[in-house]
């Protein structure tokens, strides 16, 4: 056993967490128990969804229950369950290791938050459960055993950065987790945690919903009673030493929504969500007929810390006959609205159903569909009555929902009407597309839109500049997923969406559009050599090069054609492959700026003057540098800016 005995470090960023325990970020110290008694729930859910396909796993002992057990002399808490229990290599991976996506950018947030109220909101998004022990001990040991192995497994740390691990002995499955108390010390929020009044009343506080039964050994005092069972005058009292359940145990979604607090609402909330942040509301809906199932959901109030990273695990927990089989059931919500958290309680399926079966299952693709409808429908009630509310709903999830223009063809008018976008006519105010339809002049017959990485960037792109001329509303999309997105909203309302960095540019009236085509196509006949001689110095990186009436005051743009990808979009297939498609852009230039003017000056003297491919490459690059793009040859730009400035000083 000896030779089994390690002392390993904590990973790095587990490490910064600790200390972040240990140094008191949240004032809140007793919901430390809250996060054991939750793990421990999750424990005994796990076995029994899995003893449904291995019914060795409970070998007899199909009580399952959570025991707290205090030692005020020795200032110790034990929180013990019978559930599924951890292997050796579990504890390493489970508690010496944070292994989730976005951990070591939570954790550079942490380091550079100051407000306590900011650090204590972090933490709750990254929802660090087991940690939390720390803020109330000293040390902290555990003994594990998993079902259906021999072997069990000790660990222990300080938090200072080091763990213990060895082997040890249970006599059964599950685990105890034992807490060496810090002193109380009311003030920095340290109660007696060996109190079983403290105790009773922080797991009547947050955990009375939680289905297993928390046990506590509970002593109390009973006078010598007599014949009649009165106490006897003078009799002796004796101490009755008796396990006391501290927990209703009642399913908080069968009760009526007129008997359930809010504040009991915000609690099981966190115990299924292990965030620490209140919920900005709960939905409770209850389906009867052929199938009958009742739903409880929740809008966090902040998104996941890895919400938008590709291996965020959603899902819904799924009972049946308020047994759960399913932490994270995937099937119960579409993908884009994964940042719901929630129950759905059915009695329509069987106890023993497997993942392949769930997916075939017709009840659950009903349910799917309900919950689907239920929740876009609220988003939309809130969205009417609660504009200020629906804009944090937004600023926190709009990147997810607009992810279900593309994969959600049934409820797509209804996501549509849901979306938010940023706007030239307010820097300040989100516009929906109805209101952008309701500001469109008589003459205006498609809805404009630029995408970008930023406001500031697309705010300040020359392909603008007619449109403000002209006081035309041009829509801003500047998330990573409005690129997809418009790929399935081609139109609204029988306006088509115009991404103004493509194709022509016509604005105005039909007659005024007529006019400026003509003065342009006599201006690109007046400078065809010049241009013709541009697009030969520039072929490998632009298919053509033209005028354009969609410039005021900037001497040249880059554009695509209508099946182009755009600047944006290019970028986010490079940083997805690491190299995106090679694309040819348009180059159109200001036929009334005076570069042009003079530019052809010098073309007319001298056709074959070396100064023209600086020109050349000088415009292309004030092109992309215009556009937010990279520089394509940032050597041949500085060498021409440099030849042109040393010529002219």
């Amino acid at each position: 056993m000896a030779a089994r005995t390690r002392t390993m470090q904590f990973k790095a960023e587990t490490k910064q967490l600790l200390d972040l325990m240990i140094h008191s970020l949240y004032t809140n110290k007793e919901i430390f128990l809250r996060e054991l008694i939750s793990n421990a729930s999750d424990a005994l859910d796990r076995l029994r969804f899995e003893a449904l396909t291995n019914s060795d796993l409970v070998d007899g002992d199909d009580t399952y229950e959570i025991r707290l057990e205090t030692d005020p002399e020795a200032r110790t808490l034990t929180i013990h369950d019978n559930g599924i229990g951890m292997s050796r290599e579990e504890v390493i991976a489970n508690i010496g290791t944070i292994a989730r996506s976005g951990t070591r950018e939570m954790v550079e947030k942490l380091k550079a938050t100051e407000s306590k109220e900011a650090a204590a909101q972090l933490i709750g998004q990254f929802g660090v459960g087991f940690y939390s022990s720390f803020m109330a001990a000293d040390s902290v040991s555990l003994v594990t055993r998993r079902a259906g192995e021999e072997s069990a497994t000790y660990w222990e740390s300080d938090g200072g950065g080091k763990f213990k691990i060895r082997d040890a002995e249970r006599a059964s499955r599950g685990t105890s987790i034992t807490l060496h108390l810090k002193s109380e010390d009311k003030d920095n929020g340290i109660e007696d945690f060996t109190d079983q009044w403290v105790i009773s009343r922080i797991v009547r506080r947050y955990s009375d919903f939680v289905s297993y039964p928390i046990k506590f050994r509970a002593e109390r005092e009973e006078v010598e009673k007599d014949e009649d069972g009165k106490p006897k005058e003078g009799g002796k009292t004796e101490t009755i030493v008796e396990d006391k359940t501290l927990n209703s145990m009642k399913p908080i979604w069968t009760r009526p929504e007129s008997e359930v607090k809010e504040e009991e609402y915000n609690e099981f909330y966190k115990h299924i969500s292990h965030d620490w942040n209140e919920p900005m509301r709960h939905m409770a809906f209850r389906a009867e007929g052929r199938i009958e199932y009742q739903t409880l959901l929740f809008i966090p109030s902040v998104p996941a810390h890895d919400l938008y990273y590709h291996g965020h695990e959603y899902g819904l927990q799924l009972y049946v006959r308020r047994v759960m089989i399913m932490d994270k059931c995937q099937d119960l919500i579409p993908r884009y609205l994964r940042f719901m958290k929630g129950v759905v309680d059915s009695s329509d399926l069987p106890l023993n159903i497997s993942r392949q079966r769930l997916q075939e299952d017709r009840h659950i693709s009903q349910i799917r569909r309900w919950i689907t409808k239920k929740v876009l429908d609220s988003l939309t009630a809130i969205q009417k009555d609660e504009p200020e509310e629906y804009l944090k709903l937004w600023e926190a999830f709009g990147r997810a929902i607009k992810e279900g223009i593309g994969s959600d063809w049934d409820n797509k008018d209804k996501i549509v009407s849901l979306l938010l976008f940023q706007s030239s006519a307010d820097p300040e105010k989100l516009t929906t597309l109805a209101e952008y339809v309701e500001r469109m002049g008589e003459e205006q017959k498609e809805i404009y839109y630029l995408t970008g990485e930023s406001r500031a960037v697309v705010e300040n792109s020359p392909h603008l500049e007619a449109f403000k001329a002209q006081e035309i509303e041009v829509l801003f999309l500047v998330d990573p997923v409005d690129e997809l997105m418009v790929q399935s909203l081609t139109d609204y309302e029988g306006k088509s969406l115009k991404n103004v960095w493509k194709g022509e540019v016509e604005l105005g009236s039909e007659e005024e559009r007529e006019e400026k085509k003509k003065n342009l196509e006599t201006q690109q006949e007046e400078l065809k050599d010049l241009l013709e001689s541009l697009q030969k110095r520039l072929d490998d990186h632009v298919k053509h090069v033209r005028l354009t009436n969609r410039l005021t005051d900037s001497p040249v743009c880059l554009v695509g054609a209508d099946h182009d990808y755009s600047p944006q979009m290019e970028k986010l297939l490079q940083m997805g492959k690491g190299a995106g498609p090679k694309q040819r852009h348009i180059l159109e230039l200001n036929p009334d700026h005076p570069i042009l003017k003079k530019l052809r000056e010098r073309f007319e003297a001298d056709k074959e003057d070396p100064a023209l491919d600086e020109y050349a490459q000088l415009l292309f690059g004030y092109g992309k540098i215009a556009e937010g793009s990279e520089l394509e040859d940032p050597v041949a730009f500085n060498k021409a800016m440099a030849g042109l400035m040393a010529r002219g000083l």
